[in-house]
């Protein structure tokens, strides 16, 4: 869902365009104060700012911007924008938010596989000291029984069924 910031005439006209381009929700606030309320209300992907309000009510965008949550800003002169560059500043914005979004999400698997991974190494490696170590025979059974559980998750992880398919992060140890 995008949320237009604009007390423009335009505004349905740049609504109508960016849902076309976008095929997103567009809810039309007319004042800063009605986006913060829309923002409190409502996620939004993007909120698109009319550059007349950031000169005019400077004061209230700053109120307004504590409330954007996870959308993104967008800053475009509608007075002196056409319909293509608002379209194109919007789809711009949003395919980079979804970029850093693929990267940080990335970034957190590779972290989470570094853990586990470490974590499945020290585990095998105390089962097989356990296993050895003589006068243990009651708790061999299930020493074992854990050892084969630790080696199934080591292999989920050097298959990446524990990430959804992503490599494992660079410098792991398998």
């Amino acid at each position: 869902m995008i949320l237009l910031v604009t007390p423009s005439e335009r505004a349905s006209e740049c609504a109508r365009a960016l849902h076309e381009a976008t095929s997103e929700g567009v809810t039309v606030a007319e004042t800063l104060t009605r986006a913060t309320t829309f923002l409190r209300a409502e996620c939004y992907r993007a909120v698109v700012f009319d550059q007349y309000l950031f000169e005019t009510e400077p004061d209230e965008i700053e109120t307004m911007i504590e409330h954007l949550g996870a959308a993104i800003p967008v800053q475009v002169n509608l007075g002196i924008s056409g319909m293509e560059r608002l379209v194109r500043e919007v789809r711009a914005a949003l395919e980079r938010r979804q970029r850093e979004q693929a990267r940080a999400r990335q970034a957190a698997i590779g972290k989470l596989y570094d853990e586990l991974n470490g974590t499945v190494t020290a585990l095998l490696l105390s089962i097989e000291l356990a296993l050895e170590a003589p006068g243990l025979p009651a708790a061999a059974e299930k020493l074992e029984s854990v050892y084969e559980l630790v080696k199934r998750l080591r292999k989920q992880l050097e298959n990446g069924s524990l990430t959804g398919g992503a490599e494992p992060a660079a410098g792991a140890i398998v």
